[in-house]
């Protein structure tokens, strides 16, 4: 008897786990979609502000990389299979990876 309540209470974890798997797969590829959406919004004209252009390559970049890393947690492999799904620019997979958070610069004290 306990040893099946133990199998039940453990059954019902995994359950949950996975439950927490899917969700966080979903809001992942919903916040890749909206990455792309606005890196879709701003061309590459003449007109346009290539920093600006650049962050957002650099946020859809970092959404894919969340993305591809909760797939992969979740045992789906095929990183190619959502480059082709979601429509992913080279210049996205090519920055895929965290964001570059400018660093402090530390100065050193005297007699450090």
């Amino acid at each position: 008897m306990v040893v099946n309540l133990l199998r039940s209470g453990y059954a019902i974890l995994e359950y949950e786990i996975a439950e927490e798997r899917a969700s966080a797969l979903g809001r992942l590829g919903r916040r890749l979609e909206s990455a792309l959406a606005a890196l879709a919004a701003c061309p590459r004209t003449a007109h346009a502000d290539p920093t600006i252009r650049d962050s957002l390559v650099g946020q859809a970049g970092y959404a894919l990389w969340l993305f591809i890393v909760q797939r992969e947690a979740c045992g789906l492999n095929d990183s190619a299979q959502v480059m082709r799904n979601y429509g992913v620019p080279n210049e996205v997979y090519a920055r895929m990876g965290p964001l570059v958070m400018p660093s402090a610069r530390r100065t050193r004290t005297k007699g450090a």
